[in-house]
Formats: structure tokens, sequence, C-alpha cells
């Protein structure tokens, strides 16, 4: 595949939460190693509408370096993050916020990025839960989105913009919520190479290394079929998240050239060595449908118990997480 956007210092944010579509597949684990697909080295040019990133963050990440990964910050650049609704209660809540300059004043300008002024997304600190949220913005700078938190615990909301003052660079900043009741984080879900969605099967493959630039390959299948046409949505065939386990530190790419599918190809590199929880969204006959993965970046490749790709689909995991996404 041609150019892909690396995701360096964990630069963009996306949005996360419940809606039309819904269903995370279970976790998988240290990943194959990719095919060769045979392109050459990623240009600077833009495909359509397959690749796609954020410019600014990209410039950011390689003028920053030591930078902190996305999403560890409230506050960045200048401006803030500020969550009115902290504790929202369990089940169906609606969440608002609003980015703040420096002054304290709501922003209500932004660039559009991937079809949207700003992506916002919600994930339980256990890592099982994970919304993909696209809120309405008000005339005064309020945001307002309605999301599915099923139970209580502690949350993480990122959003992922870039204000459209001059000079203004591309951000993700983080907050946590935490739903009132009693909590009972669950476990990671367990390394598995094939993630099962609403009767998709999607396999992958490729490496995730610390500090090293590696391709993910995400293949979608349907009825043991490869899916050959899937939709755009917000202007790429896939939009990948991965969230670091224990800080939830955030790394967002979008694919290299290519498509319609069954292939979705990424290249990313990660902050730093550990247990990542990847999700995928991707489109499909009209409804957008969230894989998850767990993956253990910086795990030597001799211990990886991983074989290439196999030509065959994998056979189907069972266990699913909750996941979705809302369209404001």
């Amino acid at each position: 595949m041609n150019t892909g956007v690396k995701i360096t210092a964990f630069a963009a944010a996306l949005a996360a939460t419940f809606g039309t579509a819904y269903g995370v597949g279970k976790g998988v684990g240290p990943v194959d190693e990719p095919k060769k697909t045979g392109h050459g080295e990623h240009a600077a040019a833009t495909p359509t509408p397959t690749a796609g990133g954020h410019e600014g963050h990209a410039e950011g990440s390689a003028q920053a370096g030591a930078a902190l990964p996305g999403g560890l910050q409230v506050s960045d650049g200048g401006y803030t993050l500020a969550l009115e609704t902290p504790t929202p209660p369990a089940g169906r809540s609606t969440l608002k916020f609003a980015i703040e300059d420096a002054a304290g004043k709501k922003v209500t300008a932004f660039t559009t990025e991937h079809g949207k002024e700003l992506h916002f997304i919600v994930a339980s600190r256990d890592l099982t839960v994970f919304r993909h949220l696209h809120p309405e913005k008000a005339a005064d700078g309020t945001w307002t989105v309605e999301a599915d938190l099923p139970a209580a615990g502690g949350y993480k909301a990122f959003a992922d913009f870039k204000p459209a003052a001059k000079g203004a660079k591309a951000l993700t900043l983080g907050v946590d919520l935490a739903v009132p009741g009693a909590a009972a984080p669950k476990p990671l879900p367990a390394a598995a190479p094939t993630a099962t969605v609403d009767g998709y099967q999607v396999r992958l493959g490729g490496t995730l290394d610390p500090g090293k630039a590696g391709e993910l390959r995400l293949t979608v299948t349907k009825g043991g079929e490869p899916v050959t046409d899937l939709e755009p949505y917000l202007g790429a065939y896939g939009h990948l998240v991965a969230l670091r386990q224990g800080d939830l530190a955030y790394l967002h790419v979008h694919p290299n050239e290519g498509g319609p599918g069954p292939d979705i190809s990424f290249t990313a590199t990660a902050p730093s060595t550990g247990t990542y929880r990847l999700f995928l969204d991707f489109q499909h006959e009209g409804k957008v449908r969230t894989a998850a993965f767990t993956v253990k970046a910086g795990t030597p490749e001799k211990a990886r118990g991983t074989a290439p790709a196999p030509s065959a689909p994998a056979p189907e995991s069972t266990e699913h997480d909750a996941g979705g996404h809302s369209h404001g």
C-alpha cells in the first residue's frame, strides 16, 4: 500500500460511543507478520478516500520528539478539554463538554478533519468498552452527545480536534469520568488473531513495535468470503485507534492507500513496550462496526508464537466486547 499515516507520538483522537454500530470482537494478541504487498515506500500525497491523517499531529510529533503520547493531558497548547458531566449515570447518558482556550473561553471555530470538526471517544479504564461518538456543537461552543456507559467504573474521554485559530495545532486531549456505583473491572480480553462482529470476521496481521514503524493489516471476511466492497466512513475505508493498557495513552491512524477491501493496511509506531487494545471501525452495507484486538508491543519476534496469516479465515472468536458509534 502507498502512503500511510505513521502514528509516532500518538497524535490524533477520535470519538467513541454507542449508536448505529455495535459490537466489538474478542481481543487479539501478538499478531502475524504482514504479507508483502508489493507497494513501495509511502509518499507524502493524500490518497482518496482510504488514506487520511492528522497532518498537524504528524508534524507535532516530529517536532516534539519526546512529547507525551496523545490523550494523557487535559490541557495542551493553550486549550483545555472541559467536561461538564464528569459523573454520568450508568446506561444511556448525555455527555456535555467544551474546548476552552487559555482565557477560559469556549472555542466555537474548528477545522474540519475527516468529515468532522471534532472526534470524541470514550473508553472504559479496563478497555472492554469503546464508544466512537460524533457530538453536536451548540452556538456557544458546548458539545453534546449521547453515550451508552453500561456499568459503574472509571472511563476516559478523548477529544481530537484542530482549532481554526491561526497557528493552532491539531490536539488530542483526554479527561477522566466516572460512572457512580459498585465497579467490577473486567480482565483484558485474551489474545486471538481474529475478531468477530455481526457475522464479520476480521483478522489482524503485522506487528506493533515500540519506536519502529510497522504495518498492521486487517482483513475483513463474511461467511468465509472476502468483503471487497467496504464503504468509506469519514473519508476512509477504516479507522484504527490504539489505547495503551494502564494509562490509556492514545494512538490513532488511518489506512494506507488501498481499498475497498478486504484488506485495510495501517502504518503504526507504538511509543513504548506494553499491552495495547486496538479498535478498528469499518463500514459495510450502511453500518459501522467495530472489531477489537489485544496486542503486546515489544514482544520478541521468536516469542510471539504466530505464523504468517493463513489464506483461509481463521476460526471465529466467540467473545465480544461492547462497542459502537453515535452520529450527531
